[in-house]
């Protein structure tokens, strides 16, 4: 009798991910890590890679991330690294961050998590780490981007493959949460649920507790899936977009790294704000406080030149108009 269904598709998802790994890695026998919480998500992730990676003749590892908001978070974590020894995963590393204040707790944690992986898939020497994001994870990223406006971008919620040369990989992003959960418990393993997951006072906690079940109550239960299938589409668009805005841009430059205002002048609105936020972004300004009112403003340099001063932009960068060009520098 084979794996249970749930079971399989999980697997299934992961072999996927591996056979890429292994078509674009130098490595014959790469190191592939999954990075688990302890959670049911991550935790049938890491199953999965230790049931697959031997089989393909990829070395499999994991990382836990201890991020200390806790009491008995330290503890906690050195618990999730032997259950992941236990299915066979080697090597597997705890690691413990200070997590900042900057941009509220939420991408605070977020940052000092990723800055974690980062720092163990280098010192390991991993081809990928593996995420255990599902399609309801992908479907509240979208709603959390529509609510803050902020562009075809933030609705393409999360890539399948995303980080400097593809290090991050999410095989779950065409499974329901639901499917991932049956898995874990078809295959008995023990699971551990943040605590933060129901706490209200976290964004992401709200849509997917009160914002989402409303708006299946509303208007059906395809709702998930829709917004999953809207991130997948506004990708594309915004990968074509960003593509003619990188092109643009260097038409636009000039040798003194300013922007020809004529030429930018002669875009379409999504393309020059595209241009716009890389120039801004290239000169120091911080994409994650870059919002859409700043581009806004830049942009009225460009279209409603009436003599403004400079825009303060995130990061001490200003925007500048002058002769005919637009100007980034230090503020």
């Amino acid at each position: 009798m084979g794996p249970h269904p749930t079971v399989a598709a999980i697997r299934l998802a992961v072999r996927r991910v591996l056979h890429d790994v292994l078509t674009t890695s130098a490595d014959p026998h790469p190191l592939v890590l999954a990075a688990c919480s302890g959670g049911a998500d991550s935790m049938a992730l890491a199953a999965a890679l230790a049931f697959e990676a031997p089989r393909l003749g990829v070395r499999a590892g994991a990382v836990t991330v201890d991020h200390g908001l806790q009491a008995g978070s330290d503890v906690r974590a050195r618990e999730v690294a032997d259950r992941l020894c236990a299915l066979g995963l080697d090597p597997v590393d705890a690691v413990g961050v200070t997590v900042g204040r900057q941009g509220g707790p939420e991408a605070a944690a977020r940052d000092a998590r990723y800055a974690a992986l980062d720092a163990t898939a280098e010192r390991r020497g991993a081809a990928a780490v593996l995420l255990g994001h599902t399609r309801d994870d992908q479907a509240e990223t979208v709603l959390l981007g529509l609510a803050r406006g902020s562009g075809i971008r933030s609705l393409s919620g999360m890539a399948a493959v995303s980080g400097v040369g593809g290090r991050y990989r999410r095989p779950f992003l065409l499974l329901d949460r639901d499917t991932v959960r049956r898995g874990c418990l078809a295959q008995g393993i023990t699971v551990w649920e943040d605590p933060h997951n129901h706490d209200p006072a976290y964004t992401r906690s709200r849509v997917r507790h009160e914002a989402l079940p409303v708006l299946e109550k509303s208007l059906g239960k395809g709702v998930v899936e829709a917004l999953a299938r809207t991130a997948q589409l506004s990708r594309d668009d915004a990968d074509a977009l960003d593509q003619w805005a990188a092109d643009a841009q260097g038409e636009a430059a000039c040798e003194d790294g300013s922007l020809d205002v004529a030429r930018l002048h002669t875009l379409p609105p999504a393309v020059r704000r595209r241009v716009i936020r890389r120039a801004a972004v290239a000169a120091g300004s911080p994409p994650g406080f870059l919002f859409a009112r700043h581009i806004e403003e830049v942009d009225r340099l460009v279209t409603g030149w009436r003599g403004q001063k400079a825009i303060n932009l995130p990061g001490g960068v200003a925007a500048l108009r002058s002769n005919g060009r637009l100007f980034f520098t230090p503020s």
